[in-house]
């Protein structure tokens, strides 16, 4: 008979995340919440989910604006990486439904919500190989033919622009990266939004230099997601540890970061680090004062946040460079 006090006991806490007991139980404190796709009344954008890879049970959430001008004429195509650590948040939770309703409203562009298998039950790499399945699922519908009628009819996969917050933004970036790599045929990638991006090293830089509590849970987070990983220097998560930055898969970035993020100076850094790598592309920054990590999410219908989708949907909509 199994000792219950002894299956109970906490052996990983990484609070405001999650914890593991010793039996291997995974308790979520937060982002373990779903709702369905809907049409959305208030942005009028409908969403539906689809399977991606039914080897692994890997599916997305495809989002439309309902309200096309034109139903011939293709729409930008917005593959979105959600944040939350590698640990937490889904796809399909309250907060990104949520996000990606307004997004997709106010740029007027398909979005593909990918969903990923999470450390610790799948640690890394897995998140980045499953987005890949999931860039190589949009690619399969380049010539018309795809599983996905939404995609089929109305996606421009000329037009294509990654996005993600947090961890998320790590996600896209890798997948700029590996898309300036190895290509996806019948897709052009036109630009990357990196949100708050979830980068890091090993030497302390700016604000972190008086953070070494909040430091250490970065790192332990870090190393608790990709347990193979080399360290804080390494590519996955130090970009400027890839002696081939200059790579980047497409022609315009934007990233954004806010004041009071300890990521901060990690996004201002790799904004300056890209400019001088021999990128040929066009970056921009966007810096949100007094606002934390991923306060867009928090509190969606503030000055700022509306500041930073507005810059978003603009950024979009230029269209290729």
């Amino acid at each position: 008979m199994a000792d219950s006090t002894n299956a109970a006991e906490v052996v990983h806490d990484l609070f405001p995340f999650l914890r593991i007991f010793k039996d291997g139980r995974v308790e979520r404190y937060k982002g373990a919440d779903t709702v369905p796709p809907s049409l959305d009344p208030k942005t009028n954008v409908e969403s539906k989910d689809v399977m991606i890879s039914p080897e692994t049970g890997q599916s997305a959430r495809v989002y439309l604006p309902t309200n096309l001008q034109n139903p011939n004429i293709k729409l930008p195509l917005l593959v979105y990486f959600h944040g939350g650590g590698f640990v937490i948040e889904t796809a399909f939770s309250p907060t990104y439904h949520n996000y990606l309703n307004t997004l997709v409203g106010e740029s007027n562009v398909i979005a593909v919500s990918v969903e990923y298998r999470r450390a610790p039950e799948e640690p890394l790499p897995t998140a980045y190989d499953d987005s890949w399945t999931a860039l190589k699922w949009v690619a399969s519908h380049s010539n018309g033919n795809g599983p996905e009628d939404w995609l089929n009819r109305l996606a421009d996969l000329g037009n294509v622009y990654f996005a993600g917050d947090s961890a998320g933004g790590n996600i896209a970036y890798h997948m700029c990266m590996r898309y300036g790599r190895e290509k996806l045929e019948g897709v052009e990638v036109s630009g990357v939004v990196l949100i708050h991006p979830y980068f890091w090293g090993s030497e302390a830089i700016g604000s972190e230099l008086k953070e070494s509590i909040k430091r250490q849970f970065i790192e332990k987070l870090w190393r608790f997601a990709y347990p193979t990983t080399s360290g804080c220097d390494d590519p996955w998560i130090n970009p400027l540890a890839d002696p081939n930055m200059a790579g980047l898969g497409c022609s315009r970035v934007l990233i954004c970061v806010g004041e009071k993020d300890l990521l901060r100076d990690r996004g201002w850094l790799y904004y300056e680090k890209l400019k001088e790598s021999g990128w040929r592309g066009v970056v921009e920054i966007m810096e949100s004062k007094e606002e934390d990590h991923v306060f867009h999410l928090i509190k969606p219908t503030g000055e700022n946040a509306e500041a930073m989708l507005k810059k978003i949907v603009s950024f979009i909509n230029q269209g290729k460079a």
